[in-house]
């Protein structure tokens, strides 16, 4: 077989393929509401820490969720489990329209923070378990690409009806997840038991162990991104900057997500994670550059910003997960998915918090000039943990 043959095949697996559109409808819910709902929010009179809170409601619950995952499919199978975070994910979603009140916001968004938790938890635990491991950075991508594809879309396209006044269309596409069940049995069998988690002790406490300082990284990163698709749209409510914007960070976040798995595989992380954190610093100065710009020139340094994030927020997510299972070994990956998630969904939902906490007493450009201050200070370690074998040996 070539080498070309090689890296294509992975799109003939059944499970690959039915994970990768059970994710695209998951997350078409989660980008929906992602910059949506706090601009809805904003829009019924809500500051800007009350708009930010749902997000954070919302991410909060995730990650309390995310902990019990590996022992609930442990005890009830990975059919069932799945089953029950695409309905707690789709189902709730067009109750927000029953009233206006930020609090019902907030308790919609937790019941369906736990359906996204199994969500991610078992996604990121079946791509690195439903291939090779030398094969792992490049599954791994294709999930990623799944998560991004509906980023590219749906966050800019949920905050862009929200503004225009249609957040009832929103709220009614986020039941996406409830299409997705039909997936559900053929990726069961497709994987069978390999995706399951098996008993913790020793094993998955060590497995916390490796994983804690790439989780870290990216929780630092996923903060600032999270920052920046909250606050943005509410930031440039008027004309298309702020929609235009999310959608080539989308694009950028998709397309670097993929293409660092396949990178990784060939190359290690030496240069690729600290590169990618070094364009998360630049981005964000660019960002704060032109929303304190007027005119074209502004609007140009959001956007070039926007794609420089955008590198750091796919490629990080990555490089982070792989370096993550590397270290871990053969520990449980269930344990080392559901502490990356944790960190991931933290990150953001400190940014939907803390950013918007920060730019309600110094500006939102300043907010983010100290997001990438943070980001420089963490690169010598994104440095360190770059070095990090990925198997033992190159191949």
């Amino acid at each position: 077989m070539t080498t070309a043959e090689q890296r294509s095949s992975l799109w003939r697996l059944p499970a690959v393929r039915s994970l990768f559109a059970l994710n695209v409808l998951g997350f078409v819910s989660y980008s929906l509401l992602l910059a949506a709902l706090p601009a809805h929010a904003a829009a019924l009179g809500y500051g800007l820490t009350a708009a930010g809170s749902v997000t954070t409601v919302f991410l909060v619950a995730t990650v309390l969720a995310q902990g019990t995952v590996p022992a609930l499919v442990h005890r009830c199978g990975l059919g069932p489990v799945l089953l029950v975070g695409l309905l707690a994910l789709g189902v709730p979603s067009p109750l927000y329209l029953l009233a206006e009140d930020v609090r019902w916001f907030a308790v919609v968004s937790a019941v369906r923070g736990i359906g996204f938790a199994v969500i991610t938890v078992l996604g990121s635990t079946i791509a690195a378990q439903a291939v090779p491991p030398e094969r792992r950075g490049e599954s791994i991508g294709i999930y990623g690409l799944a998560i991004a594809v509906p980023t590219i879309a749906a966050v800019p396209g949920g905050a862009a009806l929200t503004l225009a006044g249609h957040f009832g269309w929103v709220a009614a596409l986020s039941t996406a997840p409830v299409a997705a069940c039909v997936f559900l049995p053929g990726l069961v069998r497709a994987v069978g038991e390999r995706a399951e988690p098996g008993g913790g002790g020793a094993g998955s406490r060590a497995a916390v162990r490796a994983s804690l300082t790439p989780s870290v990284l990216l929780l630092v990163v996923t903060l600032a991104g999270g920052g920046f698709f909250t606050f943005l749209p509410i930031e440039r409510p008027d004309g298309s900057l702020a929609a235009v914007a999310l959608l080539v960070y989308g694009l950028t976040s998709a397309v670097c997500r993929w293409q660092a798995g396949v990178l990784v595989d060939r190359f290690g992380a030496r240069l690729l994670l600290p590169g990618s954190f070094a364009a998360g610093v630049v981005g964000l100065l660019l960002i704060a550059l032109g929303l304190v710009t007027d005119g074209p020139a502004g609007s140009a340094g959001v956007l070039a910003g926007a794609v420089a994030l955008g590198v750091a927020y796919g490629a990080v997510q990555n490089l982070t997960l792989v370096l993550a299972l590397a270290r871990a070994g053969d520990g449980p990956a269930a344990t080392v998915s559901a502490v990356w998630n944790a960190c991931y969904d933290s990150g953001t939902a400190i940014g939907a918090l803390a950013v918007g906490a920060v730019a309600a007493e110094v500006g939102l450009p300043v907010a983010y000039v100290l997001v990438a201050v943070l980001l420089a200070l963490v690169l010598p370690l994104a440095v360190v943990l770059g070095r990090t074998a990925l198997r033992p040996s190159a191949g």
